[in-house]
């Protein structure tokens, strides 16, 4: 019988605590969260918390990674939040420090990520990934084009590790939401309609329907515009 193990990167964002709030009512045996910092306490003994730097940085995520213990009988499931917004600015406008920023936060962190993961995963008995992308690397828009290029260069990542993940049995996955119904974003567009909103509790679902077929869903890009009620 194999045992399960949850990894969440970025637990205590507003996306983030809401996939938890959500993963943690499922059959997991061990629950890894990984942030910069933490504002409450699980009483859950299932759950390890870790402080973790600036994941742009390799030995920072091999740090991080080092806290996960494997075994052939375990199957890894990791959901990573990491990565940041930039817009408002046309191309001939976007600076190389927010150009750099961008590329730190949405690529090379979860390149770092997939990196080392995959190597705790050729130690187990499988594993899945799902990354957070964003709607924008789908169907571009204007006035977003590093956050975009940044994700879309995510999504390539994803379709690539898929495709090599094959041998080590290891499924990769993206969602790409639009707008996520979170404190910050209702701050930004105040009079919008919330009800057609993602909720991080709902992406905590589909990550764990994700996980749960992880044997055999792998390599796609899942935008996530609109939701409605019935």
């Amino acid at each position: 019988m194999t045992n399960r193990k949850l990894i969440v990167f970025g637990a205590s964002g507003a996306l983030g605590k809401g996939v938890v709030k959500t993963l943690i009512n499922k059959p997991f045996e061990e629950i890894i969260l990984f942030d910069r910092k933490f504002d409450e306490a699980f009483a859950d003994e299932r759950i390890k918390t870790y402080n973790i730097k600036d994941l742009s940085v390799e030995n920072n995520v091999l740090a991080a990674l080092y806290e996960v213990k494997t075994s052939e009988k375990t199957q890894l499931h990791l959901f990573s939040t990491i990565g940041g917004y930039y817009g408002g600015t046309n191309v001939w406008e976007t600076e190389e420090e927010d150009f750099n920023r961008m590329i730190n936060m949405n690529l090379k962190s979860n390149f770092f990520i997939a990196k080392h993961f995959t190597s705790l995963v050729k130690k187990s008995y499988s594993g899945s990934i799902c990354f957070t992308s964003a709607f924008t690397s789908l169907q571009p828009e204007k006035l977003k084009f590093i956050y975009g290029a940044s994700k879309s260069a995510l999504n390539y990542l994803v379709k690539s590790l898929a495709e090599e993940g094959r041998s080590i049995n290891l499924s990769v996955n993206a969602i790409a939401p639009y707008i996520i119904d979170t404190p910050s974003n209702r701050e930004w567009q105040k009079n919008a309609d919330y009800t057609s909103w993602m909720k991080p509790e709902e992406i905590g679902e589909l990550a764990y329907s994700l996980i749960e077929n992880h044997n055999f869903v792998s390599g796609n890009i899942l935008g996530l515009k609109h939701r409605f009620n019935k």
